[in-house]
């Protein structure tokens, strides 16, 4: 058995015989590790290997009947489709510290109670560790199993003696294999780890959930490729200073994208939302300048945000732009708009645009709503606290009609909102579809239409 090395790329993959500063697949710099491979002895020819698999029509293929297991948490359920389905593998990201394992418990205690049986392979904390946790977020399933161990092969050995429904791995970053050199957390080993788990997955019907590790840039660590062994990819994000979590799926082979779960953060586990416009609005201020209220889509869910604005004039030369949880690039171009369109005198002035609880909003739905927020603060003049606004907006000053604004226009109802400013393109549609409504939709078309509805 040869042994050689190897400087793999830690982010990506990329393998090169010498040491380099940067990667050329992704650009990144000193992520080049040396790593120790040993070349395994070929099993000779191809047609030795036992076939253990067929092809068959796949109009003969017979589906499962229970395609999807509910968890016992209608939020992650949601983003999940509508539940966790057979032989499927789930990437759970985010933080440390910030509630993957605990959510993972809880649903492990869910399914336990449902007589499923479950796995948790605690790798990074001890049998006791875990039952500390347990303990905290309530009884634990008598199905419920749970196994302090690094080592994936030992861990194959517990899966065909126990026979588990559902098998949780916290986390792949530390599972390793005798037969691959590098150390554990090398892109070798997570890659064949996840690989490997994958395939038991597929071939029992097991489901496997993953919870991954994320770098200080926010993506998963490993290999992009561990993204796309798995069928799902959810990630955990939320703020330090703040008891909300936001479960984001950004990849599902077996239901929606962008689809997003609301969770709070208590002495007794996550706690789900259960109307999470409600619980973004609470805080509002009222009769301030700068706080517009959008309705914006996650998924297939309309959600009520706040977009705040503050405009100041800059004590420098080149003022200063400044955006949280929305786009910088998009925020310039409609800084841009008022400018141009509405004649604003913004060249001299501060801008800084933030979303209110560490929300992050990504459709163009959400422009007119920023735009108003930003000529509110600088007029000095509050919006009305009634109104809702939404709609994309154009370069040349144009408002553009938006995708489910029915479903936008009934979540405002539900939180006795009066007045909804909105494309006029989606105006006729609306009033179709709302026949007895008594809140107000005010159609618009331009950017100039729309500031003289909001400021009167």
């Amino acid at each position: 058995m040869k042994t050689k090395t190897a400087f793999i790329c830690q982010e990506c993959g990329y393998a090169s015989a010498k040491w380099i500063g940067r990667c050329p697949e992704c650009e990144s710099w000193n992520s080049l590790v040396e790593e120790v491979h040993r070349e395994q002895k070929t099993r000779g020819r191809a047609s030795s290997v036992e076939v253990f698999s067929k092809p068959e029509r796949l109009a003969d293929v017979k589906a499962c009947d229970e395609l999807r297991v509910t968890t016992g948490l209608s939020e992650l359920d949601h983003v999940l489709g509508g539940g966790i389905v057979r032989g499927s593998v789930i990437l759970i990201g985010g933080a440390p510290g910030i509630g993957k394992s605990t959510l993972l418990l809880q649903v492990c205690t869910a399914l336990s109670a449902k007589d499923k049986k479950v796995l948790y392979i605690s790798a990074e904390e001890s049998a006791q560790q875990t039952k500390m946790r347990a303990d905290r977020l309530g009884h634990a399933g008598k199905e419920l199993y749970i196994v302090s161990e690094t080592n994936l092969d030992v861990i194959f050995e517990h899966i065909k003696k126990i026979a588990p429904d559902i098998i949780i791995a916290d986390s792949v970053q530390v599972l390793y294999l005798d037969d691959i050199s590098s150390a554990a957390g090398s892109v070798s080993q997570v890659r064949e780890c996840a690989a490997r788990l994958t395939m038991l997955a597929k071939n029992s019907g097991m489901a496997v959930f993953l919870v991954g590790h994320v770098t200080k840039e926010g993506s998963l660590a490993g290999p992009r490729v561990l993204e796309h062994l798995v069928d799902s990819v959810l990630y955990f994000e939320g703020e330090s200073h703040t008891s909300f979590r936001i479960l984001r799926a950004v990849k599902n082979r077996f239901g929606s994208t962008n689809e997003i779960g609301i969770f709070e953060m208590t002495a007794s586990g996550l706690q789900e939302v259960v109307n999470p416009s409600q619980m973004f609005l609470t805080e509002r201020p009222e009769h301030t300048p700068g706080s517009a209220v959008v309705a914006t889509m996650e998924g297939s869910r309309p959600l009520l945000v706040e977009i705040q604005a503050l405009v100041s004039p800059t004590n420098f030369g080149l003022p200063r732009r400044r955006t949280t949880g929305i786009d910088f690039n998009r925020v310039s171009l409609l800084i841009a708009v008022l400018e141009k369109r509405c004649h604003y005198a913004l060249q001299t002035q501060d801008v800084f645009v933030n979303v209110a609880g560490g929300v992050k909003v990504v459709e163009p739905a959400v422009d007119l709503a920023a735009v108003a927020a930003i000529a509110s603060s600088l007029k000095e003049k509050p919006i009305a606290g009634g109104d809702i606004i939404f709609g994309e907006v154009g370069l040349g000053g144009e408002v553009r009609a938006v995708s489910h604004a029915v479903q936008r226009i009934n979540e405002a109802k539900k939180l006795g909102f009066q007045r909804i400013i909105l494309p006029r393109n989606n105006l006729k549609l609306a009033q179709e579809a709302l026949k007895k409504t008594t809140i107000t939709l005010l159609g618009v078309s331009t950017v100039t239409e729309a500031m003289e509805a909001v400021f009167g």
